[in-house]
């Protein structure tokens, strides 16, 4: 990433007093439609006290933000981001893009060369950033990876989840060339929307873009891009 430099009155800090956790953990809740153990605050507490990564956002003063990610195999070369979000109403503003950059200058200070993290294949906004502005290399498809949620954002869902590794110190990965493209899944434009105007259509949603990416893996393809109109772009594998 080129600039990493926070805007006047944008800070990022660790998680480091028992106040900022139970803030961090309000936050991410808020986030997530309002459940407050998608990141409980005696577990983000024990997370940051073992040294893995836990930050709050904080725009005048005030968290409006924050990320947890831990450490994984290979030990202390890779870090997984669990968790990443900024408060609804300031998500258009490049804060997401601030708080990934923190977290690669963070995991490169202590020799992490990947993070990995996942995301709703569903939701084109984070399909865009990851894929294109990133420029993250997909790793894996989960099928229904973490069961049944009860937060605002999944309730009622399968948590099907794209995985995606980020090399950090190595050029984005590009969007494949169009002579490349063997295949594309389309994704609705705003799936969150979707989800509360027409909830059935959402879950065909779900089901059709589950079974089309699996079936392009199975035919010996991968993920290669993302396109806003088109979807995934799905290239030979090598």
């Amino acid at each position: 990433m080129a600039d990493s430099a926070t805007p006047p009155g944008i800070d990022i800090h660790a998680l480091d007093t028992i106040d900022a956790v139970h803030t961090a953990s309000h936050v991410l809740a808020e986030v997530w439609g309002g459940d407050r153990g998608g990141m409980p605050p005696n577990l983000l507490r024990a997370l940051a006290h073992s040294g893995n990564y836990a930050v709050g956002l904080y725009e005048g003063g005030r968290m409006v933000g924050a990320s947890v990610g831990f450490f994984a195999p290979p030990a202390a070369r890779t870090m997984h981001s669990h968790i990443t979000g900024v408060t609804p109403g300031l998500q258009s503003r490049g804060l997401g893009r601030l708080l990934k950059q923190h977290q690669r200058e963070w995991a490169l200070a202590r020799e992490v060369g990947h993070i990995t993290w996942t995301f709703d294949p569903l939701v084109a906004r984070n399909a865009h950033f990851n894929l294109c502005t990133l420029g993250t290399r997909v790793t894996e498809y989960l099928v229904n990876h973490y069961g049944a949620m009860d937060d605002g954002i999944n309730r009622g869902d399968e948590t099907d989840r794209i995985m995606v590794s980020w090399a950090l110190a190595a050029p984005p990965v590009p969007t494949p060339e169009d002579d490349r493209v063997v295949a594309s899944v389309a994704v609705p434009h705003d799936i969150e929307s979707l989800r509360r105007t027409d909830p059935a259509d959402a879950a065909a949603w779900r089901v059709r873009v589950r079974d089309e990416i699996m079936r392009n893996i199975a035919d010996g393809l991968r993920i290669g891009g993302f396109d806003d109109e088109r979807g995934y772009l799905f290239v030979a594998r090598r």
